[in-house]
């Protein structure tokens, strides 16, 4: 079973000594970008293409709106502004007239990690440093010269697996401050009949996003307290050679965190030392209500980033097709 954060407790010296362990510096070569990515191969590819068999396709993205998760809790990150730049009213009042054409435009301005996204691997440091040993002053006011999301916008595509837990434990949702042990990843997969293989995207279901969309209320769903991968997962995380991990939730890994030393020790270790893309806020119902009806856990994974120059980070609508 899933433990209380308060159950167990660490410090840096343990956080430091992950790190060390689990760091794939140098792997794929000192000029690397791409991290854990490069586990997927050509060949796995072209299989998980063969996964499709019934044409069903489910969107794993939020909205991007003004009703989305932020409330401030986190940084400097709001929900999406949607402006009009032109509308129909102007149509009709003849505004757009003297141009020949009449039609509707817009813009949106949106923190990147604001919904549904990626974390890129020049989003977290360790200590001066971020993936592969790249300066961490490598990203500065003109963006991430090294590790930018756009650097991957050809790799986002593979075998996805969805890992339940949740239905797996016969519940809802998880609460806050659970945390979800490799033990439970591992039960899990097995209750599924599913094998977590190298180059997976691998989704893991809280429950935590649709009882929040259900109650109405986000609360502190972006930034607060919520259930979540243990610290001790970034061994399994390494030792499983996945490409990517995602989840329901707002940071994927446990809150409150399970050392009072460090802030997001979990996201210390998976994206600056194993190079592990991360991504967060993935909406799960419907294709976790699926896999539970068909008994079918995995599929055709897609989830492509926006190719924004030089961004640490960048929202996406993920797609799992079965």
């Amino acid at each position: 079973m899933p433990r209380r954060y308060d159950e167990k407790r660490f410090d840096l010296k343990h956080l430091r000594a992950t790190a060390e362990r689990c760091k794939n510096w140098g792997r794929w070569g000192p000029d690397d970008e791409a991290g854990t990515l490069n586990f997927i191969s050509p060949a796995d590819v072209v299989a998980a293409g063969k996964l499709i068999r019934r044409g069903k396709v489910f969107s794993l993205g939020l909205n991007f709106d003004k009703n989305g998760p932020q409330r401030g809790l986190w940084g400097n990150r709001f929900n999406p502004i949607h402006t009009m730049l032109a509308t129909g009213t102007d149509a009709v009042a003849g505004v757009q007239d003297k141009g020949g054409i009449r039609y509707a435009d817009d813009m949106v301005s949106l923190p990147m990690q604001c919904g549904t996204q990626w974390d890129a691997l020049g989003h977290i440091f360790y200590d001066e440093k971020m993936w592969n040993g790249y300066d961490a002053r490598l990203v500065d006011c003109n963006g991430a010269q090294k590790n930018s999301i756009d650097k991957v916008k050809d790799r986002m595509v593979g075998r996805g697996v969805l890992l339940d837990v949740a239905r797996h434990l016969g519940v809802a949702y998880l609460e806050d401050g659970t945390a979800i042990t490799s033990d439970d990843l591992d039960a899990t997969a097995k209750a599924q009949a599913v094998e977590v293989r190298r180059g997976d995207f691998v989704i893991v279901r809280t429950g935590q996003m649709e009882q929040r969309l259900d109650c109405g209320d986000w609360g502190g769903y972006a930034g607060g307290d919520a259930p979540g991968l243990a610290f001790e997962t970034a061994d399994w995380i390494f030792k499983k050679e996945i490409a990517a991990i995602c989840t329901d939730t707002w940071g994927c890994e446990v809150r409150p965190n399970e050392t009072t030393e460090a802030s997001q020790p979990w996201h210390w270790v998976v994206i600056p030392m194993i190079g592990i893309t991360m991504g967060e806020i993935f909406y799960l119902r419907d294709l976790a209500a699926d896999c539970a009806k068909d008994r079918v856990y995995e599929f055709l994974f897609c989830g492509p980033p926006l190719p924004v120059t030089h961004a640490v980070g960048s929202p996406i609508n993920p797609m799992a097709v079965k």
